[in-house]
């Protein structure tokens, strides 16, 4: 029978000891990571969560450690080690962006690959030593597992800034259709009930004390309802879903594909304003044959390899450009003098929308730089010690105090999210509610040619998709090597262009849905469920004699 195979396999990996434990943990991490963009491999979680849980029943620290630390020692190296393979596989490509100076950055290539995952397993091996402390015989120690690993990305999102990237949850949603369940439960929803359904094979098998064979059938029918209940929701809300688009706006997205190691250079200035107006005005039909056809032209992040309010050529030149009827959107940088001489300039990450007179009508700066990328920890303490953060800015980009919302004429209202600030679940609902009208697009603007043509970039634009099924809003995305998009409220690509290609993406822009469920209430519902759980285990441990 397959539950007598489940339990041989299970018996063996709960007692695997030493470097055979420690790994399989990070080989079985590693291949988690096949669960997400672009590979979308979500059934390697029904092996390896299953495998991470027998490892955890096996992770019991030696008889006599009466203190809590001590005793939850092995379950948080089983944990980190898993974490350690998953962040690894998942985040190798961010060493690319070493190599596009590597001269100057090329030592810290190690330290990147090795110290980010590193770091992030931390807060996957206290979820596992806080889990094993409530480990309770049976299937309760899956829901506990969880619920507490929920919680820990939960907080691994917010925390210092946070970098919520590569969450489980994404895994449970590869396209459009297991997408949907995003705007009712959010992320981290998605993540509680991932992690919960991908250990089913784990109930199968008898943890260390248990001779209850059948202890896991009460969560067979939990998790069938719930994998019934996703697909079904998505078809649901796909099948009445709102085709329509917004009257009288038409957007060119511009994709220049500029090599990183190229962008930033003074000599190649006019080669790269010169590709993005071709692209601009490029001739694509009868209907598409040049940029007066389009109302919205949107360029990506940081476009200029200058300080575009001092050079009035370039916006006599983009003036020249846009027709009296074209607004440009464009990512560019943003100085800031300083009030008083003793103070060094600020220059700010921004998003930009010039009329067709070349003029700056709104703007508005990034409010979460990336560590390291855009700034450093103790900035003036490590630029002391020699060191500079990728973008080679000295004092590092300053971060915005205050994200609006921008009305253009003409125009729903959009929300500006610069680069990885859309990957924050929850977080784009506070700033687009705020006491004032709800924003009815998002406009992304992103740079991945950091990361060449690796997984990075794919992992980024389908977090982004994720974004608008979430918040109910079409996302319209310009990148500067891919993928740009253009995403209805439903996760819907209307339009796109591939990574590593140059070219522009025409669309109309769809219309935003009725305001989500978790636009309205957020990630508090699922992070109460998740406390609650784990208050009930602790109580039920406590009272219970088959706590392991």
């Amino acid at each position: 029978m397959l539950s007598n195979f489940v339990e041989q396999i299970a018996t063996r990996i709960i007692v695997l000891e030493g470097w055979r434990a420690s790994l399989l943990a990070v080989v079985a991490g590693a291949a988690s990571s096949l669960s997400l963009a672009p590979y979308h491999l979500f059934p390697i979680l029904f092996v390896t969560i299953p495998v991470f849980v027998w490892l955890l029943d096996g992770s019991i620290a030696p008889t006599g450690r009466s203190n809590p630390l001590r005793r939850s020692w092995p379950a948080f190296k089983t944990g980190w080690l898993f974490g350690f393979g998953y962040f690894l596989s998942g985040f190798w490509w961010v060493g690319k962006a070493f190599l596009v100076d590597a001269d100057d950055f090329l030592y810290l290539l190690p330290f990147a690959v090795m110290a980010l995952p590193a770091g992030l397993a931390l807060f996957w091996g206290s979820a596992a030593a806080l889990a094993r402390l409530i480990w309770i015989d049976g299937w309760l120690r899956l829901l506990g597992f969880a619920a507490l690993f929920t919680l820990f990305e939960w907080l691994r999102g917010t925390i210092l800034t946070g970098l919520p990237w590569n969450v489980p949850g994404y895994a449970a949603m590869p396209t459009p259709l297991f997408m949907q369940s995003a705007g009712v439960v959010g992320l981290y929803g998605m993540t509680f009930f991932t992690l919960l359904i991908a250990t089913v094979p784990a109930a199968f098998a008898p943890s260390v004390r248990s001779n209850f064979k059948r202890a896991g059938w009460p969560l067979l029918p939990l998790a069938a309802i719930l994998c019934v209940v996703h697909i079904g929701y998505g078809f649901w809300v796909l099948s009445g879903a709102d085709n329509a688009t917004v009257d009288g706006v038409r957007l060119r997205l511009v994709q220049p594909a500029l090599d990183q190691r190229e962008k930033w250079d003074p000599a190649l200035e006019a080669d790269i304003m010169a590709r993005y107006f071709d692209l601009s005005n490029a001739d694509k039909g009868p209907q598409q044959n040049s940029i007066r056809a389009f109302t919205h032209v949107i360029w990506p992040e940081s476009s200029f390899p200058f300080i575009l309010t001092q050079r009035r050529d370039q916006l006599a030149a983009i003036s020249r450009l846009l027709p009296s009827t074209t607004t440009l959107i464009t990512g560019a940088m943003r100085l800031e003098k300083p009030t008083d001489a003793d103070s060094d300039p600020k220059v700010f990450n921004s998003i930009f929308a010039l009329n067709g007179n070349g003029e700056i009508i709104a703007a508005s700066d990034k409010t979460r730089l990336l560590p390291f990328g855009e700034f450093l920890p103790f900035q003036s303490f490590l630029e002391s010690l020699g060191l500079r953060q990728l973008t080679q800015l000295r004092g590092g980009f300053a971060a915005g105090t205050r994200r609006s919302n921008i009305s253009l004429p003409g125009t729903p209202t959009f929300l500006p999210l610069i680069c990885y600030e859309i990957i924050y679940s929850g977080a784009v609902r506070a700033e687009i509610e705020d006491g004032k009208p709800r924003a009815q697009w998002i406009v992304n603007l992103t740079n991945d040619a950091w990361f060449g043509l690796t997984a990075g970039p794919y992992q980024h634009a389908h977090q982004a998709q994720v974004r608008a099924v979430e918040e109910g809003l079409p996302v319209v995305r310009a990148a500067n090597n891919g993928i740009s998009f253009v995403a209805d409220a439903y996760g819907r690509i209307a339009e796109s262009l591939a990574l590593g290609q140059h070219g522009v993406v025409d669309s109309a822009l769809p219309v935003a849905r009725s305001s989500t469920l978790f636009n309205r209430v957020g990630n508090r519902p699922i992070i109460f469920l998740v406390c609650l759980i784990v208050i009930g285990l602790i109580v039920i441990g406590i009272s219970s004699p088959r706590k392991l």
